[in-house]
């Protein structure tokens, strides 16, 4: 497992811009020692990622892409894979990707 946080943060005010990598299989970014408070957090994957389908309520089907899925659990985002009947789960990502957080500093 390899997060990487970018060394150059932007500042705003109280809050901090983080941004950094992580790879393949990485399900957790621990920002604790940098953010007291997480309000935004995003990912997005390395590479194509596999498409799940959403059935609208007229029972057609479509292709949509929902991945990676980010959470906020604290001072840690947690970056899960999807699994393939459209639930969040705790299956780490499959790829490498960037991701991106905003909250207020330590």
């Amino acid at each position: 497992m390899a997060v990487t946080i970018d060394p150059r943060t932007s500042v705003f005010g109280d809050r901090l811009i983080v941004t950094g990598t992580y790879a393949a299989g990485d399900n957790a970014v621990d920002l604790s020692s940098i953010l007291a408070s997480i309000d935004f957090a995003g990912a997005n994957s390395s590479g194509i990622i596999a498409s799940r389908p959403l059935v609208d309520s007229a029972t057609h089907t479509t292709a949509v892409v929902f991945a990676p899925d980010v959470r906020i659990d604290g001072t840690t985002i947690r970056i899960a894979g999807g699994l393939a009947d459209s639930t969040i789960g705790d299956t780490a990502p499959t790829q490498a990707g960037t991701f991106i957080a905003i909250g207020r500093r330590s």
